[in-house]
């Protein structure tokens, strides 16, 4: 069902909020890079594969850092899919640092960069005891704030610090890139119970920021409902907020509420449904009673050569690529 709000704004603004040019440039990238390959089956064929990732929210899979956080649906998709992957841990109570966190999520993003995972944790462990271990839900909750309005804890951080030193945040300057490339924030000292700044002032300064920013906000009206009740509050207790309070969580909609992070049957299948896709390799039915993996093709993975590739190339690969020495390779890094 298309959107009403398609039919209430012009053309071009619509395209663009729903950032359509940035998806087809990378389209058009992606079927110049594999124009070999999609000769075979058709250009019509690869743009529907390529869409139909883009709505399942698959297309972010080992992709660059600088196309994963390009749109506010990538970044969703990505939350979606690191929660997916691994919620497992959480099921299994494990804990984890930092770092270990990080090399989880260059798994799906080999470069994504070890500066915003430090800054969720802090998020979590509110100082600089980075070797402390996480629970995956806590981590999971801060790293989505942290990444999904990244610019916007950027703005926040530079407000909070004019509000402690008495200077006029209507100064502030909202960051004109999304390179990902993030100037270092400067932690507020959170030690003193004396530290903080006035909540309503505050408030108000966020509020200015989200009418004039061009990123993504969490909504102003659940802002203001969740500081309602404090007087005073420190940089990193805000942060903390955010990432507990439910309300914007399913306003942004990546994550289900956190009481139902590892209770959904329905996502054991569709993580089968990923794995197959990305592995190329059919998981066996209930048909097979003898339990023999006879019938399953054994090979090492493939290098993935592009960022993105039709599930069509994926299954000629699965065909074709025993004793290549390109998997081979691959398989020793």
């Amino acid at each position: 069902m298309l959107s009403p709000e398609r039919l209430s704004l012009p053309g071009p603004e619509y395209l663009a909020q729903r950032h359509v040019l940035t998806y087809m440039e990378d389209a058009v990238s992606q079927l110049l890079e594999n124009r070999e390959d999609i000769s075979q089956y058709g250009i019509a064929r690869f743009f529907t594969e390529y869409f139909n990732s883009v709505r399942q929210g698959t297309h972010i899979l080992f992709r660059e850092f600088s196309f994963v956080q390009a749109t506010p649906h990538n970044r969703a998709s990505f939350l979606r899919t690191f929660w997916r992957c691994f919620r497992t841990l959480g099921k299994n109570g494990d804990l984890l640092t930092a770092q270990e966190y990080h090399c989880l999520l260059q798994l799906l993003c080999p470069d994504f960069p070890m500066e915003l995972t430090q800054k969720a944790a802090r998020i979590v462990l509110m100082d600089d005891a980075m070797d402390c271990l996480m629970s995956f839900s806590d981590f999971l909750f801060a790293f989505q704030i942290q990444f999904y309005y990244s610019e916007f804890l950027e703005s926040v951080a530079v407000i909070y610090q004019d509000l402690l030193a008495g200077k006029n945040p209507n100064t502030v300057i909202v960051p004109t890139s999304s390179s990902g490339q993030h100037r270092q924030r400067q932690p507020p000292n959170d030690c003193s119970p004396l530290d903080g700044v006035d909540a309503s002032v505050f408030y108000q300064c966020l509020e200015s920021l989200c009418d004039r920013s061009k990123y993504s906000c969490p909504p102003s009206a659940l802002v203001k409902e969740m500081l309602s009740s404090a007087q005073r509050l420190t940089f990193y207790g805000f942060l903390m907020a955010l990432a507990k309070d439910q309300g914007i969580n399913r306003a942004l909609g990546a994550l289900p509420d956190k009481g139902d992070l590892f209770v959904d049957p329905e996502m054991d299948q569709e993580l089968e449904k990923l794995v197959a896709q990305v592995s190329g390799v059919s998981i066996s039915g209930p048909t097979s009673s003898s339990g023999d993996t006879a019938n399953l093709p054994v090979r090492n993975s493939p290098r993935i050569n592009s960022p993105w590739k039709p599930l069509h190339h994926w299954r000629k690969m699965d065909a074709e690529s025993e004793g290549s020495n390109e998997e081979t390779d691959s398989s020793e890094n």
